[in-house]
């Protein structure tokens, strides 16, 4: 990290590994451990740190009373009683990584991001445990890769950023969004799910902070340019 003004940091556990209690305690660790080698580098001035929706929205309520964002944490004992291993790594991640950050004087903003639409993704994905109730619950969101990448960058760059931001870029609240998804994580399943299955839901998750900060951000590069 030396000579770094900036890290953007992530974790995926290696592609033939996958999440459970163990890797939950690799990825707190090392979230730690990164936070501790940002603090020891005079040079870092800002942290964005990627975490997850799943950090966000598990917990004992069956369906959220107001809508969700980013002031909400999953509650771990759900997730343990559940097994939701990546939705558990997650939010003890990027607790660790608060605690560390505000004890050491780490300048850290978190994006919390929906599912990733990237080429390959599969229905292996650890975030799609428990896809139906998210779906049910009306908090089933999805990001454009391109999108993420934007927040990244416009919460680094702006001074104004600050705390946590959900970032998706659809919400999964019909049936036929629902197939769709489902077609992209399954493109070679002749037999798509059928759409009588499923309700229409109410979207109760928001991301206005980031759409305010980024509308804000991209007015001020129009400004300077």
């Amino acid at each position: 990290m030396k000579g770094c003004s900036g890290l953007f940091y992530t974790f995926e556990p290696p592609q033939d590994q996958f999440y459970d209690e163990l890797m939950v305690e690799i990825e707190v660790r090392a979230a730690h451990n990164v936070l501790e080698a940002c603090a020891q580098v005079e040079t870092i001035e800002r942290v964005v740190f990627t975490s997850s929706v799943t950090a966000v929205v598990w917990s004992e309520k069956q369906e959220p009373v107001t809508d969700v964002d980013e002031r909400g944490w999953s509650e771990p004992s759900f997730c343990r009683t559940f097994k939701l291993w990546h939705a558990l790594a997650k939010t003890l991640a990027e607790k660790t990584a608060w605690a560390m950050a505000m004890d050491r004087g780490v300048d850290m903003v978190a994006i919390n991001a929906g599912l990733v639409t990237v080429p390959g993704i599969s229905v292996t994905s650890p975030y799609l445990k428990g896809a139906q109730r998210m779906y049910e619950d009306g908090v089933l969101v999805t990001v454009d890769v391109g999108f993420l990448v934007d927040a990244h960058v416009a919460v680094y760059e702006s001074p104004s950023a600050y705390g946590r931001y959900l970032c998706f870029s659809d919400a999964v609240c019909f049936p036929h969004d629902a197939v769709k998804l489902a077609q992209l994580l399954s493109p070679n399943d002749a037999c798509p799910p059928p759409c009588g299955e499923l309700r229409v839901v109410q979207q109760r998750i928001q991301n206005k902070k980031l759409n305010k900060m980024m509308v804000e951000f991209d007015a001020g590069k129009h400004v300077d340019e």
